[in-house]
C-alpha cells in the first residue's frame, strides 16, 4: 500500500493539486495510520520517507516528521470507522471556492459521489489544529468530501484509490461550477426528485 500512497502522491502533484508541498495524504494501517511527511517535494518522496504513526498520530519512525494535517487524518481515521484512506489536497478551483467559503450545489448529478448532496465547506480553522480536524469531520458527517474554509479539499474512501479518484471529482465539478458562475449563468439545481432517481442509478454505476 505504501507504494500506492507515493504513487497517488506523485499523480496529484503532476496535476497541480498539492503545490508547494501543500496537501498530504494517508492510508490506515493495524497500527494508526502511513502518512506523507513535512516539507518534503512529492516528485522526491520515498517509501523510506512515509510517517507510520499510531491512532493518535504518534510516529513510530523518526526519519520523517508526519505532514503538519496529521491531527485531520488521526481524526478522520477515529470517527469513520469505514476510511481507508484520506487524501487532502489544495486543488486550484476547489480551493478558489473554499476561500469565498462556498459549499459546491447539486448542480450535477455527480456531486452524489461525494455521498451528499451538496459538497459542503467546513467552517473555518487553522491549518494544522485540532479544531481543524474537527471542522473537517462534521462538514464530512454522511459525506465523503468537503471543502476547508480557505484552505482546500479532503477526501476520503474505502481505499486510497476510491479517495483519490474522489478528490479528483471534487476539482472537476468545482471548476465546472466556477466556470458556469464565470459566464454570468445561473446554475440550475437538481431537484429532490431528481437527485433521487440519480441517486437509484449509482447503485449499478460503473458495474
Amino acid at each position: 500500500m505504501s507504494g500506492s500512497l507515493v504513487a497517488a502522491a506523485r499523480r496529484l502533484d503532476a496535476l497541480g493539486f498539492m503545490p508547494s508541498k501543500s496537501g498530504n495524504l494517508s492510508v490506515r494501517t493495524p497500527r494508526g495510520f502511513r502518512i506523507t511527511p513535512a516539507g518534503l517535494p512529492y516528485a522526491e518522496l520515498s517509501e523510506d520517507d512515509l510517517v507510520e504513526c499510531d491512532a493518535d498520530g504518534v510516529p513510530f519512525n523518526g526519519r520523517r516528521r508526519p505532514s503538519s494535517e496529521w491531527r485531520l487524518h488521526a481524526t478522520l481515521y477515529a470517527a469513520r470507522p469505514e476510511v481507508e484512506a484520506v487524501v487532502h489536497t489544495h486543488s486550484p478551483c476547489a480551493t478558489a471556492l473554499s476561500c469565498a467559503r462556498q459549499s459546491i450545489p447539486p448542480f450535477h448529478y455527480m456531486i452524489l459521489s461525494a455521498g451528499g448532496t451538496d459538497i459542503p465547506c467546513a467552517r473555518h480553522a487553522t491549518f494544522g489544529t485540532e479544531d481543524l480536524a474537527v471542522e473537517a469531520a462534521v462538514a464530512l458527517v454522511g459525506r465523503r468530501a468537503c471543502l476547508l474554509a480557505n484552505h482546500g479539499v479532503v477526501a476520503v474512501g474505502a481505499s486510497l484509490s476510491a479517495a483519490e479518484t474522489l478528490a479528483r471529482e471534487v476539482e472537476n465539478l468545482a471548476s465546472q461550477y466556477l466556470s458556469l458562475l464565470a459566464a454570468g449563468l445561473q446554475p440550475v439545481l437538481l431537484d429532490e426528485t431528481e437527485l433521487h432517481e440519480a441517486s437509484a442509478q449509482f447503485a449499478s454505476y460503473g458495474r
